[in-house]
């Protein structure tokens, strides 16, 4: 039977799940303790003690959500006491002027935990953002739309999540997820029946569970790869005329992913190919944080927009 991947009912259906409490928790405890070290000067000498606010998130753009439970992570850790009240879910689309979330409580908190809850919110709906416009592009073709382990050295399970939240999947997650031979790897291990044989004997010592990957930028090594019977071979760089021509030789004798040179502006042609999965790092490694605020009343009736 050909390699197949399950198609989503519709191109941005959103299977988040979710990353564990703790994992959250991890992040925004080193985070708070890089940007408020010793208490926040600022707030502690200019907020009475006793202040009270309450302040929304707005987006001054639209965009996707995600990382609402990173934000009120920031803003629990920071202070407990404060309430939060989200007003859309992860996944959930909003217009410029919409509000994602509200928070009520003490005021010195609240500015403290402000910054890197706004931090990770806007990292994150920017990824999910940039995702949903990949995932629309290629929409009706089948082809699934996958980040790569170009991810901000700590927040790979955060930003991930967030391609999630976008309507995308995840590639393997680290080095030990799975295997996959790049360029550099087949550089070792020869040509023709020699390359075949080294991936034969690599697949043997791997417990039946473990995806094997294959990495070539050449048609004229297909023939090799194919003969190993890898899980999934990427086309690395291809123009679509040869991206076109390598579906039709593995003919779903493996997954066939195409990578490289991919953009919101390409992806569809690169999708018409007929490839199983594209991959881009530029979900995650240039994403542009979206733009959201944090608009704070404090009990004198003044309002701040969140610049800080």
């Amino acid at each position: 039977m050909p390699n197949t991947i399950p198609a989503l009912d519709t191109p941005t259906a959103v299977i988040p799940l979710p990353v564990p409490a703790r994992a959250i928790n991890q992040i925004v405890l080193a985070a708070l303790a890089e940007d408020n070290p010793r208490g926040d000067l600022t707030g502690n000498v200019l907020i009475p003690a006793d202040a009270r606010a309450t302040a929304s998130v707005i987006a001054r753009e639209p965009g996707t959500c995600a990382g609402l439970d990173t934000f009120i992570a920031a803003m629990k850790l920071t202070d407990p006491t404060l309430e939060l009240t989200p007003a859309l879910a992860d996944g959930d689309e909003f217009a410029a002027g919409d509000t994602l979330i509200t928070v009520t409580g003490p005021a010195r908190g609240l500015l403290a935990g402000e910054r890197v809850g706004l931090n990770l919110l806007q990292r994150m709906s920017g990824i999910a953002t940039a995702t949903r416009a990949y995932v629309r592009a290629a929409a009706g073709t089948g082809a699934r739309i996958v980040d790569t382990r170009k991810t901000t050295p700590g927040l790979r399970i955060l930003e991930r999540y967030a391609v999630r939240c976008g309507g995308g999947h995840n590639h393997r997650d680290n080095l030990s997820d799975a295997v996959m031979a790049k360029d550099n790897h087949l550089a070792l291990l020869g040509t023709g029946a020699e390359l075949t044989a080294a991936l034969r004997n690599a697949r043997a010592q791997l417990g039946h569970t473990v995806h094997f990957e294959v990495e070539i930028d050449r048609l004229d090594q297909l023939d090799a790869v194919l003969a190993a019977g890898v899980d999934t071979i990427m086309l690395d760089n291809f123009s679509l005329a040869d991206l076109a021509a390598g579906v039709r030789r593995i003919a779903g004798a493996a997954l066939v992913e195409a990578s490289g040179n991919v953009t919101v502006d390409t992806v569809a042609a690169i999708a018409a190919t007929g490839v199983d999965v594209i991959s881009s790092g530029a979900l995650t490694h240039s994403v542009r944080a979206l733009d959201l605020g944090l608009d704070v009343t404090i009990e004198t009736g003044t309002t701040e927009t969140g610049t800080i």
